[in-house]
Order: structure tokens, then sequence, then C-alpha cells
């Protein structure tokens, strides 16, 4: 079985949320579905999160809430200047 990744620019909303995340004012919990709250309230994307995690840009959460974490794919997304 084969994989394919597609690279796609991030959006400015994806850029803002990594960096948060980065400065730790973000949590993220589910298994199944991914639920982000930023700055004690929840996102009003409410896909933002899973498309992070799928880009494997975010650690993907357990079933309890947590502090999010960048992966090493999310850090180098951000020192990209490129990317933003």
């Amino acid at each position: 079985m084969s994989t394919t990744t597609i690279a796609t620019a991030l959006t400015y909303r994806e850029r803002a949320v990594l960096r948060a995340i980065r400065a730790g004012r973000c949590q993220v919990s589910g298994a199944a579905s991914v639920h982000l709250v930023v700055d004690g309230v929840g996102c009003s994307d409410q896909f933002v999160g899973l498309r992070l995690v799928a880009a494997g840009l975010v650690a993907r959460p357990g079933p309890g809430i947590a502090p999010a974490r960048l992966t090493p794919s999310g850090r180098a997304a951000l020192d990209d200047p490129v990317a933003a």
C-alpha cells in the first residue's frame, strides 16, 4: 500500500493556531474527533485541529483533554519563511 502526500500551503488561520500551540495557549482532546480549545474557548473552526493532526503538524491527542503539542513537522512549518 502506498501513501500520497499533497503539499499545500497553510492558511493564515492554520498558522495562527500553530503559533498559539507553540505559545502553550491550546488544549486538545479526542481520540476519534479532535476538539481544539484556544485560550479556554472552543475553536470556532471545528475542523482546523483535525486538519493539523491529519497533516502531522500537531500530535494526535488521547481521549482526555491535554496541552496541544506541535510535532517536529509543525515546528518546521512555523520556522519555514516560505510557508509564512
